[in-house]
């Protein structure tokens, strides 16, 4: 199949190249607009508790008052509020009512500091379009209008809240993006220029991926209308990272091998064909297992990972295909040509380091199999320390933001819980009026819960069915202790409902209660659906039971080193409280569909080797020697193209490019050049039962003398020449 999309391509450079460019103007002028949802509670199904209490107030409390955003005030020296200034907070709240701001329904003053330093403005928007870009746009302008009525004034004035936090995010989102995308530009382009010294390779592959970027972005945006998927800006930054650090990867896969066909006298187009035909099932292999590790994602609980997932899983899908039809296209035009001004195309390098290498593989595999097996042991231990936060605001932005230092100084000036209280919503199950009799016990018990600052009733519905009781945590929504004791607050309001009553749990904590819960659903769904369809993509590549199950092994090792490492350097070292709660969902199906493109590009040349008659060491020394290149290439382009996301500046995306880009570093330089050809030398042959897709094709001829440099290959090659 490979050799016939190989033919028909390098035949029809031209018509290839001009059907991708009529697909990309075709998609990019039709795609629909992509918008993005920072509201958390979007990101779960109605079957949770949290949504369902939001259901309830929706329907009993239609015009309850749930700020959007918050002014907060405090004078420019610091010191407390006096009577001018409370009169110019009471000013300058009215007057911003007036103003009639695009999705603002009501403006109201909130309570003054217990201290007297600090006053409040509570802003309420629509709650149908929480987390939507226009409640970011209605922040923009609220935050502009409140600064122009405080001139004049001692008060110093700041905008915060939901709305808020949604348009700083925005903002630092498009920063990280623009230091992401160049970042990421100028690794490839110059990694690629110290790898072949030929300007048109270097640039090559930046330019067909920013036009697979386009096409990819409007297949994305199509998907994403067409299934009503959520939508989220953190996808942006890992989309291009995706793109440009897997598509530089396949470029590479085929570019060596390519030049190693030239090397062998095999004309120009011909050269390009055998490559596609040799390097294509391990490319198509490689990225069935990170599409199918992405598509796993759809199993998620979590609408942000449902839309990741398939997002991901299209452009990996788009980036295959150009690198199965458009490169080799636009190569095979430009001919040896592209390797311009450097003439090192023509004679193969000795690869000493690597030849080396490959001799301590093929000499000492238990050595090598057990230091490397060692130090993923010895990182792994780490993960015994994780520790999950759910706060995905502060996360995707710097804490010097405005809306996060609005809930910091929130924080120290009122209750920490103050800013997000926790709501009981206790609703009749006989549709009669409660008892309102019971109302004041009701509160004593909620009240009396650990980590409770303190309940009150604070309304009923007009038909008295339903009652809400607003509960003040000690802790600030997002904490473990918050989450702790919201999960307490449910047992209460579960156990001690009333008679002819049901309890129903809301607020910030309570939807992070459960993402918490939706996150470890995921662990134990999308892991293993993962893991295992990963595992039958190299079965069907090997033709092996033994192989897979030692590859998955090894890259699960590689994960928990992964995890244990970025434990150790942000939450040991630089004291974070914890890790991104999603971290390790998106971890592993970056460390372990990535991390197995190695695997299988080794494994793939290891049984190439073997089948040119040598014995399984013999084989793995020489897969590792002339595909040891090619990985280290990859895994460092693909490494440093991930470590861009911590140019970004926020906990979720540093987190996130230190984690991914340690894990291909281990799964390239740990996993795929010592581990798996190591383990597949001490086992042999049994590595690939039942079949026998390790032996030799025919009889090998008898070896030809070389000389020089050429000797080591001589000795391990009985075919006589590199293939």
């Amino acid at each position: 199949m490979f050799r016939s999309i190989g033919n028909a391509v390098v035949r029809h450079p031209v018509w290839t190249i001009v059907a991708w460019l009529i697909a990309a103007v075709a998609i990019v002028a039709t795609a629909p607009s992509l918008p993005s949802n920072s509201d958390e509670s979007s990101f779960l199904p109605k079957s949770y508790e949290s949504i369902k209490a939001a259901q309830v107030q929706e329907r009993a409390f239609p015009s309850a008052f749930t700020p959007s955003a918050i002014a907060l005030y405090q004078r420019t020296d610091g010191g407390k509020l006096t009577a001018a200034d409370r009169k110019d907070v009471a000013r300058i709240t009215s007057e911003l009512g007036k103003k009639k701001i695009d999705e603002v329904q009501k403006v109201v003053p909130g309570q003054p500091s217990s201290d007297g330093r600090y006053a409040l403005t509570l802003v309420q928007m629509d709650s149908k379009n929480a987390g939507q870009p226009k409640q970011a746009d209605a922040a923009k302008v609220l935050r502009d209008d409140v600064k122009q009525l405080a001139k004049g004034t001692n008060l110093d004035v700041k905008l915060g809240g939901s709305a808020a936090q949604a348009l700083d995010q925005q903002d630092s989102s498009k920063r990280g993006e623009a230091l992401i995308g160049i970042g990421t530009f100028l690794i490839i382009l110059v990694t690629l220029l110290i790898i072949f010294r030929a300007p048109i390779l270097a640039f090559l592959p930046l330019i067909t991926i920013g036009l697979v970027s386009a096409i990819a972005n409007g297949l994305i945006a199509y998907a994403t209308k067409l299934f009503g998927l959520q939508a989220n800006s953190s996808i942006s930054s890992i989309l291009i990272v995706v793109l440009f650090g897997v598509g530089t990867d396949y470029f590479l896969f085929l570019m060596f091998r390519y030049r190693e066909r030239l090397r062998l006298g095999d004309e120009p187009k011909q050269a390009m064909i055998n490559a596609v035909d040799r390097v294509g099932e391990a490319i198509a292999s490689a990225a069935g297992a990170v599409i199918i590790a992405f598509l796993a994602l759809v199993l998620s609980t979590l609408g942000f990972l449902k839309q990741m997932g398939p997002a991901l899983a299209i452009a990996v899908t788009v980036t295959l295909i150009a690198g199965l039809t458009l490169i080799p296209a636009v190569v095979s035009l430009i001919g040896p040509k592209v390797f311009w001004p450097s003439k090192s195309w023509q004679r193969e390098p000795e690869n000493a380091r690597f030849a080396a290498l490959g001799r301590g593989v093929r000499n000492r595999p238990a050595l090598t199999a057990g230091l490397s097996g060692l130090i993923l042991v010895a990182l792994s231990l780490g993960t015994f320390g994780y520790n999950a936060t759910f706060d995905l605001a502060s996360g995707s932005m710097p804490k010097t933001k405005e809306s996060m230092v609005v809930q910091d100084e929130m924080q120290k000036a009122y209750s920490a819980g103050a800013a997000a209280p926790t709501d009981v919503y206790l609703s009749s199950t006989d549709g009669k009026p409660i008892d309102t009799t019971v109302f004041d016990a009701y509160t004593k018990k909620l009240g009396a819960v650990d980590g409770v600052a303190n309940a009150r009733l604070s309304q009923a519905s007009k038909d008295g069915t339903t009652a809400d009781f607003t509960v003040t945590l000690k802790y600030e929504a997002s904490t473990d202790k918050a989450i702790e004791t919201v999960g307490r607050v449910r047992d209460v309001a579960h156990a001690d409902a009333p008679d002819g009553t049901e309890a129903l749990v809301g607020g910030m904590s309570s939807i992070f209660k459960d993402i918490d819960t939706a996150v470890n659903h995921d662990y134990r769904t999308v892991f293993p659906v993962a893991a295992a369809l990963i595992m039958l993509i190299l079965g069907l590549l090997l033709r092996s039971v033994v192989a897979p199950l030692y590859l998955m092994a090894s890259v699960g090792l590689g994960f928990g080193a992964t995890l244990g490492a970025t434990v150790w350097i942000f939450q040991e070292g630089q004291g974070h409280s914890g890790l991104m709660f999603m971290l390790p969902v998106i971890m592993y199906l970056f460390v372990v569909a990535i991390g197995t493109d190695y695997n299988i590009l080794m494994i793939a040349r290891l049984r190439e080797e073997a089948r040119e008659g040598r014995e399984p060491r013999e084989a793995a020394g020489m897969a590792l020697r002339h595909a040891g290149p090619t990985v280290a290439a990859a895994g460092f382009i693909l490494a440093a193209t991930f470590a861009t996301m911590m140019l970004a500046g926020n906990a979720l995306l540093t987190e996130m490019g230190f984690a991914v880009s340690f894990g291909i570093a281990v799964a390239a330089f740990v996993m795929a050049m010592f581990f798996t050809p190591s383990l597949t030398a001490l086992i042999g042959h049994a590595a690939w039962w039942p079949g026998h897709a390790d032996r030799a094709k025919e009889t090998p001829a008898a070896p030809v003398p070389v000389s020089g440099g050429d000797q080591d290959t001589a000795l391990h090659d009985p075919a006589g020449r590199r293939s």
